[in-house]
C-alpha cells in the first residue's frame, strides 16, 4: 500500500508531463500551419495587379473608419426609358449601321470644329463605368498649333526608331497595307488632339488612392468616346505612341500618376481622304451562343 501511494504521484506527474507535451505539440502544429498558410497567401502573386489596394488613408479612431471615406452613398430610383420590341430592334440596327461606317482616318481636314462638340463627346466618354467609381481618366484637349507641332516632333522622332529598330519586320509589313509610317501629318492638321491619360492611382491629401482596373476602365471610356465622335460626324485614328508617353506627359505638365494611353487626332475627314477597304468579321465569327 505504501509502495502504491509513493508511485501514484510519479504516475500522475508523468501523465501531466505527457499531456502537456501533447498539447504543446498540437499547439505548435496549429501555429505552424497558420504561419504556413499566411506565408502562402502573402506569397501568392496578385492575378490582377490593378486590384492591389495601396490606398493610404488616415483612420478616424473614434468612428472606426477611414477619413475621406464615403460610407453613405445615396441610392436613387432608376427607371430608364423602355422601348417596344420593334423600337429596340430598329434602334439597335440603326446604331450598328452608324458604327459600322466608322473607319480609322489618317487624312484629317484643317476645318474648324465647334468646341462645344468636343466638350460634349468628352462628357459622354466620362459616363463610362469604372472600378469602384474611381473615374481614372484625364482627357487633355489640345488646340494650340505650337503644342500640336511639339507633340508631332516627339512622336515622329520615336516612331522612326520604332519602325527602323524596335518593331519586328512582320509588324512593319502588316502596317504597310494601311499606308502608314512614322510621318504623322494629321497631328498638325487636325483641329484637335485628344490625349487620353489613365490615372494609375489617385492623389488624396492623405496619400495615394487605388484606382481599381484603371486601364480597363479608361479603355471602356475610349470606346464610348469613339462612338460619340462617330455620332457627331467626326473622324479619328486611334494611336498608341510607343515610347512617347513620358516625354508627352512632361510637355503637357501632367502629374506622375498619369500615363498616356491613347492619342486621337479629331476633325472632319479631308476631301481626298481614303481608307483601307477592310471587311469586318461576320457575327458567327465573333459571337458564341451557349
Amino acid at each position: 500500500m505504501a509502495l502504491f501511494s509513493s508511485v501514484t504521484p510519479v504516475i500522475i506527474a508523468l501523465i501531466c508531463i505527457c499531456l502537456a507535451a501533447l498539447w504543446s505539440s498540437r499547439w505548435k502544429a496549429r501555429r505552424d500551419r497558420k504561419v504556413e498558410t499566411e506565408d502562402r497567401v502573402n506569397a501568392k502573386p496578385w492575378a490582377d495587379e490593378d486590384l492591389r489596394d495601396e490606398t493610404e488613408l488616415a483612420v478616424d479612431e473614434k468612428a472606426g473608419s477611414f477619413l475621406n471615406d464615403d460610407l453613405e452613398v445615396q441610392h436613387i430610383p432608376y427607371s430608364p426609358q423602355r422601348y417596344s420590341e420593334d423600337e429596340m430592334i430598329r434602334r439597335a440596327n440603326e446604331f450598328y449601321h452608324l458604327m459600322n461606317a466608322r473607319r480609322s482616318v489618317r487624312f484629317i481636314s484643317e476645318e474648324a470644329v465647334p468646341r462645344e462638340v468636343i466638350d460634349n463627346v468628352i462628357r459622354t466618354a466620362g459616363t463610362a463605368p469604372s472600378g469602384a467609381h474611381t473615374e481614372p481618366w484625364t482627357f487633355v484637349v489640345i488646340q494650340d498649333p505650337e503644342t500640336k507641332h511639339q507633340i508631332r516632333e516627339i512622336i515622329e522622332e520615336e516612331e522612326e526608331i520604332n519602325y527602323m529598330k524596335r518593331m519586328g519586320k512582320k509588324w512593319v509589313s502588316d502596317l504597310r497595307k494601311m499606308r502608314t509610317n512614322w510621318i504623322k501629318d494629321y497631328l498638325d492638321t487636325a483641329p484637335y488632339l485628344i490625349l487620353v491619360f489613365k490615372q494609375i492611382y489617385g492623389i488624396l491629401p492623405t496619400g495615394k488612392k487605388t484606382h481599381y482596373y484603371n486601364e480597363i476602365s479608361v479603355s471602356i471610356s475610349c470606346g464610348i468616346l469613339l462612338a460619340a465622335l462617330q455620332n457627331a460626324g467626326l473622324v479619328t485614328v486611334t494611336t498608341t505612341p510607343l515610347n512617347c508617353g513620358p516625354r508627352v506627359r512632361v510637355l503637357l505638365g501632367r502629374p506622375e500618376n498619369e500615363k498616356l494611353l491613347l492619342l486621337l487626332p479629331v476633325g472632319y475627314p479631308a476631301k481626298d481622304a481614303t481608307v483601307p477597304d477592310f471587311k469586318r468579321k461576320p457575327l458567327d465569327e465573333i459571337m458564341v451562343s451557349v
